[in-house]
């Protein structure tokens, strides 16, 4: 008894590499009723983390307060994907260190951050925690804690308003949509990475997200100095459409 092979119409790889055809393929299936939307893995990745940023619960003094207002009804940060607040470093994405923090903290404060699963982001709010605040010249205050951790958005003001905390939360935000996920932020370090990261001893330490930070130019902090004006949005909106089409182009 003879048997046939089964043919499977599939698309070769020059083609499956050229835009256009992939562009007209997808355009002949939105014709006959089929929704298909076209992009690359990292930014659907991205796109559902940084809209799905879980915070560790950890606020030390008064900015804690202002945090949780940000949580409450009138400005309700669930509208962003924030409202997911966990009590376990291991479930969290993020620090948002709302407060001040003792030479007796630190070494706390430090172990739930390397508990923290990579990619992990720090968000420093308030000037206690950015330099120590009025409590900087104490024997017992750490004069900010980018000396312990990395700190990926700095919030500035005693307490800062909700509404800085909700722009200090979207420019996180950004940062997240832009990364590379593959091999950048979601990597295993190497040896030379782990040796850079310990290098500086004692509490100190870089991630993973720092090392494809700077892979990709995000070597500074972000700095939340005010809310943002008209021009500032359309600014970002042309920023965007160039990440966009040079994306595009990369994938040509």
């Amino acid at each position: 008894m003879e048997v046939r092979k089964p043919h499977i119409k599939s698309i070769p790889y020059d083609e499956f590499k050229d835009n256009k055809t992939l562009e007209n393929i997808a355009n002949e299936l939105n014709e006959g009723g089929v929704n298909v939307v076209l992009g690359s893995l990292d930014q659907a990745i991205n796109w559902g983390r940084s809209n799905s940023l879980w915070s560790l619960t950890f606020g030390t003094s008064c900015c804690g307060i202002e945090f949780m207002a940000v949580g409450c009804a009138r400005y309700d940060f669930s509208r962003f994907g924030f409202e997911v607040t966990r009590n376990s470093a291991r479930q969290a994405d993020l620090i948002m260190c709302a407060g001040t923090i003792t030479n007796k903290m630190a070494p706390v404060f430090k172990r739930l951050y390397d508990e923290m699963a990579e990619p992990k982001y720090v968000v420093a709010v308030g000037g206690c925690t950015i330099s120590g605040g009025p409590f900087k010249k104490s024997y017992n205050v750490v004069r900010g804690i980018d000396e312990l951790v990395p700190v990926d958005v700095y919030i500035p003001g005693c307490p800062p308003r909700p509404e800085a905390i909700l722009y200090g939360m979207m420019q996180l935000q950004r940062k997240v949509k832009v990364e590379k996920f593959f091999g950048g932020a979601n990597h295993k370090m190497t040896a030379e990475e782990k040796a850079e990261s310990m290098k500086l001893g004692g509490l100190h330490g870089l991630s993973n997200e720092n090392f494809s930070g700077e892979k990709i130019g995000n070597k500074k902090p972000i700095m939340v100095t005010g809310a943002p004006t008209k021009e500032q949005v359309e600014a970002l909106a042309e920023e965007l459409a160039q990440l966009n089409e040079s994306e595009q182009n990369v994938n040509k």
